[in-house]
């Protein structure tokens, strides 16, 4: 389950990317990176609990 996480987190974080060099989609993009920042350190401390 973790990797599928990051593997969702390094996606919306390539589309950030994509947006910033493409200029799409607007704050669409960045709302993604935060939710990607976000689940990453959720799991970050979550794994660390474990």
């Amino acid at each position: 389950m973790l990797s599928i996480l990051w593997g969702i987190a390094v996606i919306l974080f390539a589309f950030w990317v994509l947006g910033l060099v493409f200029h799409i989609a607007g704050s669409l993009i960045h709302i993604a990176l935060v939710l990607a920042i976000a689940l990453a350190i959720y799991n970050f401390f979550k794994a660390r609990d474990v």
